[in-house]
This record gives C-alpha cells, structure tokens and sequence, in this order.
C-alpha cells in the first residue's frame, strides 16, 4: 500500500518548519544555520523519529538541482568589481589548491584508514577519491555562513573565498568522477587522456555559461511578458537549461552556471531587482531541501566505526592539508600576508557538495562507497561546527575584520531606488552616540548631498523636518550620494564618545 501524498506533505512541511525555527536558533547562538539543518533531518530519520529514506537516486537528483541553483544564485550575487582584483588568486585556489588538497588528503586518508580500519583493505585510489569529493571549499556554507554573520573582511578576503568556492565545485566534480572510474576499471584509465577531458570539460563550461548568461539578459531585455512575475521563473527556466544543455555538450555544468550567474547578476536587465530577491529565496529552499535530504539519507549508528578515522582526517585536512595546499597556492602573491592566508585556510568549508560527491560513489557502486560516505558525512559535521562556528572569532584574531558598517540596506522601509541611480539608499537606527550633539535632525551633522527623507518610530511611518526630534530606536531612512562619508560620520559619533 504506497503511502498517502497527504502524509508526504504533511511530514515535508513539519521538517521545514522545525528547521526554519531551528534557523532562528541557530542566529541567537552562532550555530552554522546548514548544520542545524542537517540536525533536524537526522532526528527525524531511521535512527531519531523513524522517517527511512534510502533512495539514493532521489537524494541525487535534489541535491544536483539545488546545487545548481545555489552556485547560479551565488553567481549573481557576486559583483565583478569586488572580485576583479582576486581573480587570479581565485581561480589559482579553485584549480591548483583543490587538486593539491585532493593529493594530500588522498595520501593521508590511505595511511589513516589502514593504520585504524586494519579490517577494511582501502588502496590508494581509493583514498583519493574521497579526498577528492572533500577538495573543494563548499560554496553553499560559504555563501550561507559569510553573508549570515555579516562578517566584513579586509583586503578582499570575502570575494576571494566566495569566488574560490563558488568556481572550485568543477575541479572536484571532474577529479571524482575521473577517479570513479579508475576505480570502477580498476585502474585501467590513461591519466593523460584524463587530463585532457578535464581541461576540456572547464573550457566547454565556462564558454556555455559566458555566451548562454549573455543570451539569457539578450532574451529577457527583449521579451516582452504582460506578468512580470514570470521573469524571475523565465530566469530559473533558462540556469536549468544552462546546466542541462551543458551536460550533455561534456562540459562542466557547475562551472556553466556559476558564469552564467554572474554574467547576469552584472548586467542590466528588465526585473532584475525582483530577480535577485527570487533567488535568494530559492536559493535558501533549496539549501534547506537538500541538507534535510541529506540528514535523512544518513544512518548515525554507522557513523560509530568510523568515528576515529573520521575526526583524524577532519583533523588533518582542517590543521594540515587545506593549510598546506592554500600557502602552497598562494606562493607567487608575496603581498598576501600570512594572516589572509590563515584565515583562506580556516574557510576549507565542507558541506553540501561533499555529501553530493559522496552520493555518486553510492550511485556508481563503487567498493567502499557507504565508508566513503559515512567518513565524508562526519568530516561535514566536524567541518561545520569547529571552523563554521568559530568563523567570526578566528577573524577577529587574526585581525582581518572589521567594525560593520552603521548604514545598512533599508529592511523597514519598503523602497528601491533605479538601479543605474548613482543615489544609495540606507537605513541607520538611531543610538545615543548620535545624539551626543543633540537629538534634533539639524543636530547629526550629515554630509551635504545626504537626506533623511523618512523616520520610522515603532510603527508609524513620517517625513522629518530640520527640528525634528529624534529619539533612540528610530529608523532613519537616508539617500545620499556621500555612502562613504555619511558612514565615516557615523563611525565618528562613536569614536567621540569612547574619547568623551
């Protein structure tokens, strides 16, 4: 008797809720939003309340589209201006660091599975490849940790690592898949011819991602759809299309989606404000969806076996190889000090992708493919909470953060500005440094070219004037042409009273 489609929704929305709250959580107490997600799945699975979920093809597929989702969402979330001056960095860490992360892990993982599983005979292939579904820095717990602790970096730390992480999933993708099938053919694979595919796969990706994202803002300049709400679907319609159309081209579909995420994200199109706000909630669905799918699809009792080996390769890749692999690859940028690099290393996020590598090995059959698995799965966990959770406070040692800015994106204020308006639109919320000099309007002291057009105090909504007297806990909402100076003021009223 197949179960009830009213069950299924019925259990599918209780998960998503459960975890939406433990998100809620998970902000109060600095815990990595992706791994309570993980959390609520496998308490609700074979080992916690009982859900079993065993169909790997399905977790495959969820945890493909949702990826593709997040890396064209990421995509266009990343402005070429903040990435121009990190690009060779970037892209040196998302090829040569994940290949070197791949060869040193894969080393370690051969010597630390034999010394601990004397049972389980793992050879030395196969240890590289599950280094290789762990080389690359997971691009969803980037984006989701980096933007939801509102970290600001100095030196170009944040487009850095979100560029690394966005662009490294296909080097890690191609060497998986290379070396399943070395495995699988038991050895019998011309390394050389496997290199030429994976240059090719890399080229015929990024060409498909560039020329398709071009056409995508071409297309929806000039298509004209009376509902607008239809754009942002269009968009989704054509990243899908992206990433399929590419597959079977050979080329590589993350990297085709990533580019095409970001040709769009800089380029002037019809709705894209719209655009960019549908994607963000899509994209934090399909997060959801798939580290709940994930968490069901995991059994935690066999995660007791290997739990040694597991915390001694979290241990190795977190303290040694990633570290390694990202000094070695940043060697020819002598600039770069030794704290920016520390602090690359400590963002060696796992996550999402990992699980996904690891789910292929399951898909293809490979010898060893549920304690790949299992391994990959614990060395998440660990990944997750002791350098996602610790995030903030390693950059703050290092000294490579600083203060946020006062002004932030208006969220009480429901108003946009033309996106080729030189003009930005901030809110600040009034606190009792501002009002050292005073607490009317006049008394701020804002930069010329600056307006505070419109308080909001508790609920209701006015215009000020000059004489307006302010209270703490308002909500100015300010235009202004001056950002930089307006934030520097604010910084200022601060400062002043630290002196006072």
């Amino acid at each position: 008797m197949g179960i009830q489609i009213e069950l299924v929704l019925l259990i599918v929305s209780i998960l998503f809720f459960v975890s939406i709250l433990a998100d809620k959580a998970g902000y109060r107490f600095g815990v990595p939003t992706l791994l309570l997600f993980l959390a609520v799945g496998m308490f609700f699975g074979s080992d916690g309340l009982g859900i079993h979920f065993e169909n790997i093809q399905l977790a495959q597929t969820i945890g493909t589209v949702a990826l593709c989702i997040i890396l064209f969402s990421g995509g266009m979330d990343t402005k070429i201006d903040d990435i121009r001056p990190v690009i060779p960095q970037g892209l040196i860490l998302a090829t040569f660091g994940v290949l070197l992360t791949a060869l040193f892990t894969g080393v370690a993982v051969w010597y630390i599975l034999n010394e601990t599983l004397v049972s389980v005979s793992v050879g030395i292939i196969t240890a590289l490849l599950l280094a290789a579904t762990m080389s690359s820095t997971d691009s969803a717990s980037v984006f989701s940790i980096l933007r939801s602790k509102g970290l600001v970096l100095k030196n170009n730390l944040r487009p850095m690592l979100e560029l690394e992480s966005g662009s490294n999933d296909p080097m890690a993708y191609v060497l998986t898949i290379t070396l399943i099938g070395i495995v699988n053919t038991q050895g019998d694979v011309s390394f050389l011819r496997a290199a030429g595919i994976v240059v090719l796969q890399l080229i015929i990706g990024a060409a498909m991602g560039f020329l398709l994202g071009k056409l995508v803002v071409l297309g929806m300049n000039k298509l004209k759809i009376e509902n607008a709400s239809l754009y942002p679907i269009m968009v989704l319609t054509c990243c899908v299309f992206i990433f399929a159309s590419t597959y079977y081209l050979k080329g590589n579909s993350y990297l085709a989606v990533y580019i095409a995420g970001l040709v769009v994200g800089n380029s002037k199109m019809v709705h894209k404000r719209s655009t960019l706000r549908f994607f963000d909630g899509i994209s934090w669905l399909s997060q959801l969806a798939m580290f709940l799918t994930l968490g069901l699809l995991v059994n935690p009792h066999e995660l007791y076996p290997v739990l040694i080996p597991g915390l001694l390769i979290s241990f190795v890749m977190i303290f040694i190889t990633r570290p390694l692999s990202v000094f070695l690859s940043l060697l020819p940028f002598r600039k770069m000090e030794w704290k920016d690099k520390t602090f690359v290393s400590w963002v060696g996020l796992r996550g999402a992708v990992p699980i996904i590598f690891a789910i292929l090995t399951l898909a293809e059959n490979v010898p060893h493919s549920r304690l790949i698995f299992n391994i990959v799965f614990l060395c998440t966990l660990v990944s997750l909470v002791v350098q996602g959770s610790c995030l903030p406070k390693m950059a703050q040692w290092l000294g490579v953060s600083e203060k946020p800015n006062p002004l932030t994106s208006p969220k009480n204020f429901d108003i946009e500005l033309p996106e080729d308006a030189k003009s930005v639109l901030s809110e600040v919320a009034v606190n009792s440094d501002m009002l050292l000099n005073g607490n009317r309007l006049m008394d701020l002291g804002m930069p010329e070219k600056t307006l505070i057009i419109m308080v909001k105090r508790n609920n209701a909504y006015f215009v000020p004037t000059g004489k307006t007297s302010l209270n703490v806990g308002d909500k100015l909402l300010i235009i202004t042409d001056e950002h930089e100076m307006v934030s520097d003021a604010l910084k200022e009223f601060a400062q002043d009273k630290e002196r006072g």
